[in-house]
């Protein structure tokens, strides 16, 4: 078996993403044997290559190989390409022809775009990997065919299959062993070597200067999304190589060739602390259980005033208030919350209530899911034992269940 940097070396391969190695290695492993494989992937990351891999490192690689795009066919002749046709099958066949089945036997095919096959074309696609067996279009009679089937999508099986696009069978059946690529944005530093690799063989092919990016737009250039993967980035090295007097990219040129860049796909520095880390969650946390003691308070208050002002006396609603009340004060100016504190009027009970409902209007409704929050991080760090949360959270153990059954946590 040849070494991982001697196939990508043969077959023009560039990177060193653990991923793509890892793709590479199943293809290497998988290529003596004559199981079906799946290549999956984001269109433009460079699916063709497996099959190449797989076929010419196989004891197939003296027969044929051919690759069809499943997805440039018209679905009216798909049958006919793939399987052949007898003279008269259809309005102009006015001749017998050999599908690829026939031509590839021996050797091996790759269907590209599998996911977009029709699905009377899956069922005869079922049959030759279940059996070898197809026969052409206009004909009843059964032929053998013994190719080694190497199938690509972009496509979502799963979502393709439960929309009733694809057989569930023929996806089994295709993805013995399945190979996924990754898109170009998550291979790192592999994008600065492809498109240094690809903008070399651009200069070398057109005897003009080699392009070089500085820092700053390397930067620009590995936050970006590459929507087209790698057939865009070769698109923009070529592009640039071609309209650019400046051999050295600055990050306003590079910009200019990247379509729907915005601030978030521009590098940002980020200072890599761990201690400033733990203060930001230390400070959220003190902050949740600060919203969690003033929603308690208001709570209090409702019910500590609606039981006074039954008896009627709101000079001793307005005493027994004062404690609260000063500190949801104290707790708005810690946390510049929105939360207005007001004094009970000594006016008509209809006023006292008034008052409740100026309570309610303004209580911050989000409290409940910072405290829903709070209490299932707390149940997180104490693994589940109630009395621990208790005690962390400042409530006890009944109330703390009461909450987890509220909330049904």
């Amino acid at each position: 078996m040849e070494n991982l940097q001697a196939v990508k070396q043969r077959f023009g391969i560039i990177g060193n993403d653990i991923q793509l190695n890892r793709a590479i290695e199943k293809a290497v492993r998988v290529a003596p044997t004559d199981i079906s494989v799946l290549v999956t992937g984001e269109s433009g990351v460079g699916k063709e290559n497996i099959p190449k891999i797989i076929h010419q490192l196989s004891h197939r690689k003296h027969a044929k190989y051919i690759a069809v795009n499943c997805g440039a066919i018209p679905e009216g002749t798909i049958d006919s390409e793939l399987f052949g046709h007898e003279k008269g099958a259809f309005t102009g066949a006015t001749q017998t022809r050999k599908g690829y089945f026939e031509v590839a036997d021996g050797g091996t095919i790759f269907l590209d775009e599998v996911g977009e096959l029709p699905l009377t074309t899956q069922v005869r696609l079922l049959r030759v990997l279940e059996n070898g067996e197809f026969i052409k279009v206009g004909s009843s009679q059964v032929q053998k065919t013994n190719v080694r089937i190497v199938a690509a999508t972009n496509v979502k099986m799963q979502e393709a299959i439960t929309k009733g696009k694809f057989r569930e069978d023929l996806y089994y059946r295709l993805s013995t062993i399945e190979i996924s690529l990754p898109p170009l944005r998550e291979r790192g530093n592999d994008i600065n070597l492809l498109f240094r690799k690809f903008a070399s063989d651009f200069a070398q092919k057109n005897r003009i200067p080699v392009i070089r990016l500085d820092e700053n737009a390397s930067n620009i250039l590995l936050n970006y999304r590459f929507p087209g993967n790698i057939r865009q980035l070769k698109n923009i090295a070529e592009q640039i190589s071609i309209m650019e007097e400046n051999r050295i990219i600055s990050p306003e040129i590079l910009a200019q060739y990247l379509p729907n860049i915005s601030r978030k796909n521009l590098p940002v520095l980020v200072k890599n602390d761990s201690s400033n880390s733990n203060d930001f969650s230390n400070e959220r946390d003190i902050m949740y259980k600060i919203l969690f003691d003033m929603r308690n308070d208001i709570n209090d208050l409702k019910k500590l005033t609606l039981d006074l002002m039954q008896n009627g006396n709101v000079q001793e609603v307005q005493e027994e208030n004062q404690g609260i009340i000063q500190r949801i004060y104290n707790d708005q100016d810690t946390t510049n919350s929105n939360i207005e504190v007001v004094q009970i009027p000594e006016s008509s009970s209809e006023n006292n209530y008034d008052f409740i409902e100026t309570i309610e209007e303004h209580e911050n409704l989000s409290l409940q899911e910072k405290e829903v929050e709070m209490i299932k991080k707390s149940l997180d760090r104490n693994r589940g034992k109630r009395k621990l949360a208790a005690k962390e959270l400042g409530i006890s153990e009944r109330t703390l269940y009461r909450k987890i059954k509220q909330y049904d946590l």
